[in-house]
């Protein structure tokens, strides 16, 4: 310290050029520093699960995109329904098979080179329909990108749980159910514009480029995640785990909300139509639903990391939504009746589906991650196939009001069972729900 004329004590003048540290620094607020580490590792954490997002969206939309477009392949001279059946299976039925081969496989040697391979699979699948040329092998390609989605769907799903804290599971899917809703949405548009344009080459061509984006962005920005010490696991240990209640209840309900959005989108058209709808209207409802279906499960998903919306209850009060929705359709007149299905199916799916998957995430052993995820999107491939099975049996039988209130029974009796459905203390580490 130096005086100065008056005698009173001054601090030290710093050396000319450098200002004095201590005079310009300004105070830091009790908790500052922890609040800004905090945003820096959401943001981080956000960094890393945008690519699975992006792969979600990847399986959506190619699946939606195609299979939307398929009825103008058939039109042509390869004109059959059971042609057309075929094809429409084809990217499923590889999916439904090989799904809990892969998730296996992620938990042997990690979910990252899988979902990588899977990403790449599928680009060389679309890649490989645009050099034959041959528009007679886009069921050939369809399988492949079937079997390719197998790989790195169910990957996505344990990556999204092992790089999420537990505390943060119910955002973490809630986000990535969001894309696969936006792929849903944007599929039959967008794979319209491109066939108008260019053909099924040109939409091929699209999802090669697209899938290869989304693999040299999973390589960049998602972190390794090494195999973790397993146990052996016997055949007899495998059913017993899928049979236990932590694992049925939030399959059952994924599958069940599952049938609501499938038959939402296939059966409302169809209500509309016989309510005098016409395609503008119909077509509006359809993208209603998804809609409500994206916008719902982040906030679905938040306010169960909050404890503002228990598994168990959630889950039941999502399915009893989307009953609500497809009694409303079988019930209510015209247009009014059409508008609130798609709203409630919409509402009901955005909000279970995260979280079931987040109740799974929660339930099971962190080195058991992709194996569970394989086998409950099983059970959302079943509920997407046994959905509209259920509901046309019905009308066929019946009337579609009765295949629609016949729907809506089983979810109400689905949300019964589900009700009960509790998960753990979350921890707050990442890869350890």
């Amino acid at each position: 310290m130096t005086a100065d004329s008056s005698g009173r004590s001054s601090p030290e003048s710093a050396p000319e050029g450098v200002s004095n540290v201590s005079e310009r620094r300004p105070a830091r607020t009790p908790g500052s520093e922890g609040r800004s580490e905090g945003v820096a590792a959401r943001t981080a954490g956000r960094a890393r699960l945008l690519p699975l997002y992006a792969a979600g969206f990847v399986t959506a939309f190619g699946a939606h995109s195609i299979a939307a477009s398929l009825g103008a392949y058939t039109g042509g001279p390869h004109a059959s329904l059971l042609a057309l059946g075929v094809l429409l299976a084809a990217y499923d039925g590889a999916e439904v098979l090989l799904k809990p081969v892969f998730g296996a496989l992620a938990d042997r040697i990690g979910p990252r080179p899988v979902l990588l391979g899977g990403l790449l699979a599928f680009a060389a699948a679309s890649a490989a329909f645009v050099l034959a040329g041959s528009p007679a092998l886009v069921g050939v390609a369809r399988l492949g990108q079937g079997a390719a989605a197998a790989a790195f769907s169910p990957a996505a799903g344990a990556l999204v749980a092992r790089l999420s804290p537990g505390i943060r599971h119910g955002r973490a899917f809630g986000g990535y159910g969001a894309w696969k809703g936006l792929g849903y949405t944007l599929g039959p548009l967008g794979g319209g514009v491109l066939i108008t344009l260019g053909g099924f080459t040109l939409l091929f061509g699209t999802l090669a480029v697209l899938a290869l984006a989304v693999a040299g962005w999973a390589l960049r920005a998602v972190p390794a995640a090494p195999p973790l010490p397993r146990t052996r696991q016997t055949v007899l240990a495998l059913a017993r785990r899928l049979g236990r209640g932590s694992f049925l209840r939030p399959t059952a309900a994924l599958a069940a909300v599952t049938a609501a959005l499938a038959v939402g989108v296939g059966f409302l058209p169809v209500a509309g139509i016989d309510a005098g709808l016409g395609p503008l209207a119909t077509g509006g409802a359809v993208s209603l639903l998804a809609a409500c279906a994206a916008l719902v499960q982040p906030r679905a998903g938040r306010a169960r990391d909050a404890g503002r919306l228990p598994d168990g209850a959630g889950m039941a009060a999502g399915l009893g939504l989307a009953a609500a929705g497809l009694a409303a359709a079988a019930v209510l007149p015209g247009a009014g009746g059409i508008f609130t299905a798609a709203v409630l199916v919409g509402v009901g799916t955005g909000v279970a589906t995260p979280l079931g998957f987040a109740h799974l995430a929660a339930t099971t052993p962190t080195e058991r991650l992709g194996q569970t995820m394989g086998a409950a999107e099983v059970g959302r491939e079943l509920g997407d196939a046994g959905g509209p099975l259920v509901v046309g049996m019905l009308a066929a039988g019946l009337s579609l009001g009765a295949g629609l209130a016949g729907l809506a029974v089983l979810l109400a009796l689905v949300a019964v069972a589900v009700a009960g459905a509790h998960a753990p203390p979350a921890d707050t580490s990442p890869g350890h729900p």
